[in-house]
């Protein structure tokens, strides 16, 4: 192997674990290597920053906000007149769902098409008495399904269309996908409705049962004010009255220090802080009625105050307070909003509320006047469960948001125009009808994905010049000896889809696309086929929590842990191999 060859495998495989241990922001560690490429001599210094150029970079920010106009424009409402029902069986909802989910995912980011309808999910869900988490996993994963179907459904497609462009001479098309996207989504959703939802475990619906790891649960302080009741009282006086309210007391802090165990004994202070368990209605009905207040009292005037409300809202893995605190943030200070509580699966913790450092998945609870909470769960980059939305809905502007982007894909599909020329032009054309608001235009992209595909670019483009990706290929086909071609499509299918469990969807694209051109060119057959199935791999991430960014926004409502995935997603992913492969040699031939 050569200096450069060894250089970068020893940097992806940094990189790759990095991501795997998912402590440091994936853009930042791709930015990093890509730095550390430069300064290595591996990546020559005019070519370091042509990733941000790539068009398939300049897909992926227009279709985020082209997601962000359908939203603006009204479908979630739409949709909400036929999904909102008690009436219909289990196994009937999620069909229903994830048959929408699946459509949306196919013409808008597969993240806002699941952000559009969770929401309701979680309604119906509340309706018809039943836990949310039989019915989010189900949709989630139909929309990671839907969004294989099209070339903008999701990144993977879009970097495997590019490169195609870049090495064959001609990307793929806006609907080339489709055939092969069909057949998993409707095979795919038929599994989740009929058997897949079953198969996930009890440990996550708590929530039907009220027990001691409810998801629903918030762990909440509440400061002793000057005049309370409850000073001069031992803790445990408090419980017959925290069980009246159905909330758990979990302790006490005191000058800024949680005491030992739950302080039972313990005679409550002025200024001390009772740290509470409970949901966020009976949690705001115990410190009314013990005469509490929250940290921020001074400034809101006491949880009462009639201009105040409560929020709870999704933690992503892209928000703005994801490895920060509340301190860190200054929250209150900047956006006179409070954190009050966190849920985390159900999980207790020691740190104080407002030091507790956020994770994606986590639910917040947030405290304020309403237009100030809006604004900040603007802000942070958080997911509001609640019926409100900082966006006012142009209902009017629906069906105009809906034929300008079906005119933009018209266009495109025709050869009129390229892709990306089609969708900067329907954006355009947003803006200026106020669909979408010029800062909602830089607000709506993903910027971290951004950075992380335009760091991976030219390291893929090293890998490819300098031969390692060949020399991947040739150790693969040396490995399989002298297996057919369609058995080591399959085995590309099974090692891109592994990688994209743990890795982000767009880095094992990046990486996997070359690998695969190559071993077609080794065996001398049709590349389509080989490059067509790593899209589908890569986008297939049913595994973990970590794989997908839709996984990781429902862990928190759902109340799932890190294990449960596979028990539905491990025979969804056996599933999808076993009929995408047949389906590939028939629509792409070898």
């Amino acid at each position: 192997m050569t200096y450069e060859q060894i250089f970068l495998f020893c940097l992806l495989g940094v990189v790759f674990g990095f991501l795997v241990w998912g402590r440091i922001r994936y853009d930042l560690v791709a930015f990093a290597a890509l730095i550390v490429a430069v300064v290595g001599g591996v990546v020559e210094p005019h070519d370091a920053f042509v990733g941000f150029g790539h068009e398939a970079v300049v897909i992926i920010a227009l279709v985020l906000i082209v997601s962000r106009a359908m939203m603006n424009a009204g479908a979630v409402e739409l949709i909400a007149r036929v999904v909102l029902s008690s009436g219909r069986s289990l196994s009937s909802h999620i069909g229903f769902m994830s048959v929408i989910g699946a459509g949306l995912s196919a013409v808008i980011n597969n993240v806002a098409a699941l952000v559009m309808l969770m929401t309701l999910d979680i309604e119906a869900a509340e309706k018809a008495k039943r836990p949310v988490s039989q019915s989010l996993m189900p949709l989630s994963f139909a929309t990671i399904l839907g969004g294989m179907i099209t070339l903008i459904g999701t990144p993977p497609n879009i970097v495997v269309a590019e490169f195609r462009g870049r090495a064959l001479g001609e990307p793929f098309s806006m609907f080339d996908f489709s055939p092969v996207g069909l057949i998993c989504s409707i095979v795919g959703i038929a599994f989740v409705t009929l058997v897949g939802w079953r198969l996930i475990p009890t440990t996550g619906q708590a929530a039907a049962a009220g027990g001691a790891d409810e998801p629903g649960l918030f762990v909440a302080e509440a400061g002793v004010k000057e005049n309370s009741k409850a000073i001069g009282k031992p803790v445990d006086e408090l419980y017959p009255l925290a069980e009246e309210h159905d909330v758990a007391i979990l302790g006490l802090v005191r000058r800024g220090k949680r005491l030992p165990g739950f302080a039972a004994s313990e005679e409550i202070r002025k200024s001390d802080h009772l740290v509470l368990e409970g949901e966020p209605k009976a949690i705001e009905a115990f410190i009314g009625a013990a005469e509490l207040n929250t940290s921020a009292s001074e400034k809101h005037g006491g949880i009462r105050g009639q201009s105040l409300v409560l929020v709870e809202a999704i933690v992503p893995d892209n928000a703005r307070m994801v490895g920060r605190t509340a301190l860190d943030l200054r929250l209150l200070y900047r956006r006179g909003v409070t954190l009050l509580g966190v849920s985390r699966q159900g999980k207790r913790f020691r740190e104080r509320v407002r030091k507790l450092t956020i994770k994606p998945g986590d639910v917040v609870l947030l405290l304020g006047p309403e237009s100030r909470v809006m604004d900040a769960t603007d802000w942070l980059g958080v997911l509001p469960l609640a019926d409100k939305r900082h966006t006012v809905i142009q209902r009017g502007k629906a069906f105009f948001a809906v034929s300008v982007f079906a005119a933009a894909v018209a266009s495109s599909v025709m050869g009129f125009v390229p892709l990306v020329v089609a969708l900067a032009a329907a954006v355009a054309i947003y803006c200026l009808f106020n669909v979408v608001a010029a800062r909602e235009v830089y607000e709506s992209v993903e910027w971290p994905v951004i950075v992380l595909l335009a760091s991976l670019i030219p390291l893929g483009l090293a890998l490819e010049t300098s031969g390692g990706t060949k020399l991947i290929a040739d150790s693969i086909l040396s490995l399989t000896g002298a297996l057919p071609a369609w058995a080591i499509l399959t085995i590309l299918m099974i090692v891109t889809m592994t990688l994209s469990d743990f890795l982000n969807n767009v880095a094992t694209a990046l990486i996997a696309a070359p690998v695969g051109l190559s071993i077609a060119q080794g065996l001398n057959v049709s590349p389509d086929p080989f490059l067509m199935a790593v899209a589908v791999a890569a986008s297939c991430a049913f595994l973990t929590p970590i794989g997908h960014k839709n996984n990781t926004i429902i862990m928190g409502p759902g109340g799932y842990r890190f294990g449960d995935y596979w028990r539905m997603g491990l025979p969804l992913e056996i599933i999808i191999v076993a009929v995408s492969v047949p389906a590939l040699l028939f629509f792409w031939p070898l």
